[in-house]
């Protein structure tokens, strides 16, 4: 500390202040209603309980292959697409083999 800020200071050493904040997430699950046959529910939450799980469990597990399968789905689609569109350009002939150096060189 200089003499000057000493004397704005009244001769006291400036005083530091820390504020901290913490920030935490947390995973927030949605509830969500269903209806259903009540004696097909008790056969749902036994078949559960024998694979030492819950029926929210199972349902998330479904809900989550569901998604997945739907992105399999649009893969399946957009690799059908490219296999069209190869089928359709099969006409096109380079003419001969290009090598390494062609196939990478920048223009």
């Amino acid at each position: 500390m200089t003499h000057l800020d000493a004397g704005l200071l009244g001769g006291k050493p400036p005083t530091i202040y820390f504020h901290t904040i913490l920030v935490y997430t947390i995973l927030v699950l949605k509830n969500i209603t269903f209806s259903a046959d009540e004696a097909l529910i008790r056969q749902a939450r036994r078949q559960a309980a024998l694979q030492n799980t819950t029926l929210n469990e199972l349902f998330r597990e479904w809900l989550e292959h569901y998604i997945r399968q739907n992105d399999v789905d649009e893969r399946r689609l957009a690799v059908a697409r490219y296999d069209e569109w190869m089928r359709r350009m099969s006409h096109i002939q380079p003419g001969r083999k290009f090598t390494r150096e062609e196939m990478n060189e920048r223009r």
